[in-house]
C-alpha cells in the first residue's frame, strides 16, 4: 500500500493485531513479569518495567506519526523530560526558552542548581541574545512551540539548523499540537517529546508522556535510560492513551473550529487588552505558523483590562470552563498561569517572561461553540463592570 494518512495510522494502531483469539482491539498486558523460554533465554518481554506489548504498540503508532524511528512511553510528561535529560553531564550546557512551561522551568532551575548541567534561560525569538548563548555550544537545545501560555512561535527549522552546527541535541515539546499540526522531526528535530495527558489522550483520565527519536539507536538510548531509572509509563494508561489517540484527529479538527471563533469572539471584547493566538493575521509569528504547521491548534491565552481583581472576578463568574491545570481534553478549562501552571516558577521569571496576573489561558474543548462564547461573554461583562 501507499504511505498511510495520519488519520488511518492515529485509528488503525495496534488494531487485529491478536494472533490467539482475533480480538480487533488489542488486548491489555497487565502483568508485571513475563516467562523466560528456558535457562538464560528470555522472551522479547521479561519485566514490565523494561518492556510491555500494550506499551509497545502505543509507542510504535506515536512514532508513525511523527514519522521518527523509535518510541518510549513513560509514566508522565515530565518523566520523559527526565529521561531525555539524561543525556546531559555536568559539564554539558541546556538551553531553554525563557517562557517554556512553568514545570519544565522548575526542574531545569533545580538540577541545575545541583550541578547536574549547566543552564542557559533565553528568549529563543531575540536573535542577539540566541546568537550569544549559541556561542557557548550547548548539548542540548529545548524548544516549545506554541509555548505554554503564550503561543509564541519558534523557528523549529531555522534554530536546529544553528544548533546542529556544533552537535547539539534539538529536542521540541510538541505537546501543543501533536504530531497531527506539527512533526518537528522532518523540520530538524533529533527528539520530540509529549505529555500524553493532555490532546494525545483527550479526556483528562491519564497522565502519560512519550519521546520520540529520528535516529534509531538514541530511541534505544533513551528506553535504557527509562528501564534503568524507572521512567517508564503503565500498561493501563498505554491502553487508555492509545485509546483516546484513535479519535485524535476528528477532535483537533472540532477542537480548532471552536478556539478559532473563540478567538474572534475574546479580541472584540472590551474587557480584554490583548489576545495571543497564531491563527490572527495579526500575530507576529502567523506566517511562520503557516509554514510549519498544519493547523493552529486550540489553546489560546489572553490578557484581561485590569489587573488581579478582575482575574478573580473572571474565574468566579465562568461557568461552563472549569477552573483547572491541564488542557486538552474535550472539556473546556480556564487556568490563571500565574497562580497555577507557573507559579513554581520565580516572579522575576514569570514577569520576563511576559506572564502578568491578569493573564488566562483557556483550553477550549467540545462543547458547543455558542454556549462558550455566551458564558465568556457574561464573565468579561462582570469583568467589565468592575473598573
Amino acid at each position: 500500500m501507499s504511505k498511510l494518512g495520519q488519520q488511518t495510522i492515529a485509528v488503525r494502531g495496534g488494531i487485529d493485531t491478536d494472533t490467539q483469539h482475533g480480538a480487533v482491539v488489542p488486548p491489555i498486558y497487565l502483568s508485571s513479569n513475563y516467562t523466560f523460554k528456558s535457562y538464560d533465554q528470555p522472551r522479547e518481554y521479561d519485566y514490565a518495567r523494561r518492556g510491555n506489548p500494550t506499551r509497545s504498540q502505543f509507542a510504535q503508532a506515536l512514532a508513525e506519526l511523527e514519522e521518527g524511528a523509535f518510541g518510549v512511553i513513560t509514566s508522565t510528561g515530565l518523566s520523559a523530560i527526565t529521561t531525555i535529560i539524561q543525556l546531559l553531564s555536568p559539564q554539558d550546557t541546556l538551553l531553554i526558552p525563557h517562557d517554556c512551561y512553568g514545570g519544565s522551568y522548575r526542574m531545569f532551575d533545580h538540577l541545575a542548581r545541583r550541578g547536574l548541567f549547566k543552564l542557559q534561560v533565553v528568549d529563543q525569538n531575540d536573535e542577539d541574545a540566541l546568537s550569544a548563548a549559541l556561542t557557548h555550544q550547548p548539548k542540548m537545545v529545548w524548544i516549545e512551540t506554541p509555548s505554554n501560555p503564550l503561543l509564541r512561535l519558534v523557528d523549529i527549522k531555522s534554530l536546529a539548523t544553528k544548533a546542529k552546527s556544533f552537535g547539539a541535541y534539538v529536542v521540541v515539546d510538541n505537546t501543543f499540537l501533536t504530531p497531527i499540526l506539527q512533526q518537528p522531526l522532518k523540520l530538524g528535530a533529533d527528539i520530540v517529546l509529549h505529555s500524553c495527558t493532555k490532546y494525545i489522550n483527550g479526556h483528562s483520565d491519564v497522565v502519560a508522556g512519550a519521546i520520540i527519536t529520528k535516529d534509531h539507536q538514541l530511541g534505544v538510548d533513551l528506553d535504557w535510560w527509562a528501564n534503568c531509572i524507572g521512567t517508564t509509563g503503565s500498561a493501563f494508561d498505554s491502553y487508555m492513551a492509545m485509546r483516546g489517540l484513535r479519535t485524535l484527529p476528528v477532535r483537533l479538527r472540532q477542537h480548532q473550529e471552536s478556539a478559532a471563533k473563540i478567538a474572534e469572539f475574546l479580541q472584540s471584547h472590551p474587557a480584554v487588552e490583548k489576545v495571543n493566538y497564531p491563527g490572527f493575521d495579526s500575530h507576529p509569528q502567523h506566517a511562520l505558523a503557516l509554514s510549519q504547521q498544519a493547523g493552529f491548534g486550540a489553546m489560546l491565552s489572553f490578557d484581561l483590562v485590569g489587573d488581579i481583581e478582575q482575574s478573580q472576578i473572571f474565574v468566579q463568574e465562568i461557568k461552563l470552563f472549569c477552573l483547572a491545570e491541564s488542557l486538552g481534553g474535550v472539556e473546556s478549562l480556564v487556568a490563571h498561569p500565574a497562580t497555577m501552571t507557573h507559579a513554581g516558577m520565580e516572579e522575576s521569571a514569570r514577569i520576563t517572561a511576559g506572564i502578568s496576573n491578569s493573564l488566562m489561558r483557556l483550553s477550549v474543548g467540545l462543547e458547543s461553540v455558542e454556549d462558550l462564547v455566551s458564558d465568556l461573554s457574561q464573565s468579561l461583562d462582570a469583568v467589565l463592570a468592575s473598573i
